[in-house]
């Protein structure tokens, strides 16, 4: 299979890349620049292109968001108009380009933010009525209309709903905890926060599963949630401080838990993530490279 993947250079690209090309998929990446240390093929790609052209591919993976460095919610900066244009309009050109380009099947990336802040504690399905509070989840529920207003017999869509990537990506040095485990170590006080996690391995199967099942899945359009661990930091900080040999002082349990995404359809469908134990050992292997022991 061809694959043309956006967003292959960031944190959850580079998991969502490694994993089709050792699946055996041909991946032409598209973005500004390719990605080194992976063969594939490039496309000059932005979302701000008027008129994308690609080459003929079998599929595409939409991973890319034009964002302030480091932000999602938020990432709109001091320009909320821009973000929408580029993000809203710029994804719905990509998928009309790849349509042309042959691809009959479109894997979105979209977010838990689709659902609204607001929902805490609660149990969040596919079905309910999406009602994001913030314009990260006003544009990643854009993307997804705009998919589904192409699907139909020519043309698969799959919206994967993902919340937390936790994971080392191939290619870089830092990680989303990079930063709280340094701040750790340095016994800077940390406060509570209870959040969904998946690792970015687990995330790039759901990716890989879908793709694979594409024909298969009933109708033409499909939303899947993707989501593993609930986790409070004092947990994650004590299972650090046990690998690295550090004194435990964190925070205490959060009071506050967020929306819970429920994954039964995806599961369903053969996706098994690693939960706590994927967990053990990513933050073991973080431990014995020595990671914020200082």
């Amino acid at each position: 299979m061809h694959v043309l993947l956006t967003g292959a250079s960031g944190v959850v690209g580079r998991f969502v890349l490694k994993r089709l090309l050792d699946g055996g998929c041909r991946v032409t990446v598209l973005g500004r620049r390719a990605v080194e240390g992976f063969r594939t093929g490039f496309c000059a790609f932005d979302l701000a292109d008027e008129d994308p052209r690609f080459p003929p591919a079998d599929a595409l993976v939409h991973c890319a968001l034009v964002h302030a460095p480091g932000k999602f919610r938020g990432g709109e900066g001091d320009d909320p108009e821009l973000f929408t244009k580029l993000n809203v309009d710029g994804t719905r050109r990509l998928f009309e380009a790849a349509g042309k380009a042959g691809c009959r099947a479109i894997v979105f990336l979209s977010t838990r933010a689709v659902y609204g802040d607001h929902r805490r504690g609660e149990t969040l399905a596919e079905a309910d009525v999406p009602a994001p509070d913030t314009l990260y989840g006003e544009v990643k529920l854009a993307g997804e209309k705009a998919l589904e207003a192409l699907c139909g017999p020519d043309m698969t869509g799959t919206v994967l709903r993902a919340t937390g990537v936790y994971g080392l990506s191939p290619g870089l040095a830092d990680h989303k905890w990079s930063g709280l485990f340094q701040d750790f170590a340095a016994g800077v006080p940390i406060g509570p926060r209870k959040a969904t996690e998946v690792h970015g391995e687990d995330l790039a199967s759901a990716v890989a599963l879908v793709l694979e099942k594409t024909g298969v899945l009933g109708t033409p359009f499909q939303v899947y949630n993707v989501s593993d661990l609930l986790l409070d930091r004092q947990e994650l900080l004590a299972l650090y401080a046990a690998e690295a040999g550090l004194s435990f002082d964190g925070p205490a349990a959060s009071a506050a838990t967020p929306g819970e995404m429920t994954t039964d359809r995806l599961r369903a469908l053969g996706w098994a993530p690693g939960g706590r134990d994927r967990l053990k050992a990513f933050v073991h292997s973080l431990a014995r490279r020595g990671e914020a022991v200082t």
